[in-house]
């Protein structure tokens, strides 16, 4: 019945519509303005310079400027939870909690529920711009996106035919993903995957920390990326901590509650994130081994803020207790396969300004187990390869909705919506390309702070 349903919407959007571009009147750079208000002024050079890398590094910077130009579009209408920012290098490794390698998404920042066509154009324009990059013709780009979305589509579908049940427990572990690649791709992803299983906390221990002259676990400055600031006493740090620990399940909550806060620093991660409060922990157990958590500001999802979309809890009716740092850990809960158990979240103060503003944040495993693949070191045909897992993973996600079988029924199992939207992604690659020169020409003005190679 949902797949009739999904069939029936293509009278209200036809899937061809799907292939035209509708831009909103936009300032690309007052978004970004608007964004620093509420961020630690002192790096907002910092994030300016890592997107002005290239424009492939200022489009994963701008999940809020094409959530904005998002709204304006046109949509079928069922909507899904969502991960607000489904880029190509939004995807990579981590450990389950049997220590199994991985491959998913991994950046929740911004998800929550939206329509289902704005994860996938996400995807889908990060493929054509992220192949200009590496440097591919345009008929290359095309059919890299092609295959991604096509990929996106057909595992949908095929999903769908599944319970709901049988649909949970779909996953994609490091084996699973190496299998699926060939030649290059397959040689350099065995590469990052050896290196990810060494980067456990053990691993961070000897290559961040020292033990001060009172014996006490301590992380070393690396200024400006890690440094250590005096945003709260280490009476409220374990406050915070005892929080924290409370939103946990209860196998996880009782390991930590045996591990105590040592030391704690400000550290720059990401390239749209950078500015946001974000903190690394370090805990000492009773032997002395250690755990690193790490406490990221959770700010309002950019598909409310710019997208219109509603602030939701994902797959919460009660929105009673809403907490931006609960939204992120839920829609990373259903979105992945599987997920930290160390997730959790709190309501802090943001230190830089005050104890009396209130800041969300989530907290989670810091560098255990994680990796990603560097999308420059692939050739072109390896490249299209890790679009189409990329795909695979973003309807396994997308399927845990209620409305996958609607989508399906929308998509069809044609070509359609894939050609359509790489028609789509060939255009908004244009606009971001154009966006990026204002960035460029914003910073040489000396309208925004700018520091490179940090």
């Amino acid at each position: 019945m949902t797949e009739n349903a999904g069939k029936n919407l293509r009278k209200t959007l036809p899937r061809r519509e799907l292939a035209t571009l509708r831009l909103p009147d936009r300032d690309p750079l007052a978004i970004l303005e608007d964004q620093h208000r509420t961020r630690l002024a002192d790096l907002i050079g910092v994030r300016v310079g890592r997107m002005l890398d290239s424009p492939f590094a200022y489009y994963r910077g701008t999940a809020a400027v094409m959530a904005a130009d998002l709204a304006v579009e046109p949509v079928s209408g069922p909507r899904v939870v969502s991960c607000g920012d489904a880029h190509i290098s939004n995807f990579g490794f981590f450990a389950s909690p049997e220590r199994t390698l991985l491959f998913d998404l991994n950046d929740f920042d911004e998800a929550g529920v939206a329509s289902w066509e704005w994860d996938v154009k996400r995807l889908a324009a990060s493929v054509y711009i992220g192949g200009r990059d590496l440097g591919l013709s345009e008929d290359e780009c095309r059919a890299a996106t092609v295959t991604a979305v096509q990929s996106y589509v057909t595992t949908l579908v095929e999903l769908v035919q599944l319970s709901p049940f049988e649909r949970y427990f779909v996953r994609v572990s490091s084996d699973d993903l190496e299998a699926a690649l060939t030649g290059a791709s397959r040689r350099i992803t065995r590469k990052v995957t050896t290196k990810a299983r060494t980067r456990t906390s053990e691993q961070v221990l000897a290559k961040i920390t020292t033990r001060g002259d009172d014996g006490q676990l301590r992380i070393v400055d690396q200024a400006p990326v890690t440094r250590h600031v005096e945003h709260a006493s280490a009476a409220e740090i374990e406050a915070l901590y005892a929080q924290y620990r409370g939103t946990l399940r209860e196998d996880s909550a009782f390991l930590l509650s045996q591990y105590r806060p040592t030391d704690v620093v400000l550290r720059v991660v990401g390239v749209g994130s950078v500015g946001t409060r974000c903190y690394v922990l370090a805990l000492e157990g009773p032997d002395g081994d250690a755990v690193f958590l790490q406490a990221k500001e959770a700010q309002p999802s950019v598909l409310t803020t710019y997208g219109g979309m509603p602030a939701t809890i994902p797959g919460s009716t009660d929105a009673s207790d809403f907490a931006e740092g609960r939204r992120v850990v839920a829609g990373q809960r259903i979105l992945q396969a599987q997920s930290d158990p160390f997730l959790g979240h709190i309501v802090g103060f943001a230190g830089d300004r005050g104890r009396d503003v209130r800041v969300d944040y989530y907290w989670r495993q810091f560098r255990d187990m994680k990796g990603s693949v560097e999308l420059s070191r692939l050739p072109s045909a390896q490249f299209v390869e890790y679009g189409q897992v990329c795909g695979k993973l973003l309807a396994r996600a997308h399927s845990q909705s209620p409305a996958a079988p609607t989508v399906a029924g929308y998509a069809g199992s044609g070509d359609r919506v894939p050609l359509a939207l790489a028609d789509w992604s060939a255009a908004y690659a244009d606009v971001v390309e154009a966006d990026f020169a204002a960035l460029e020409r914003a910073a040489e003005a000396g309208r925004l702070p700018v520091e490179r190679g940090v």
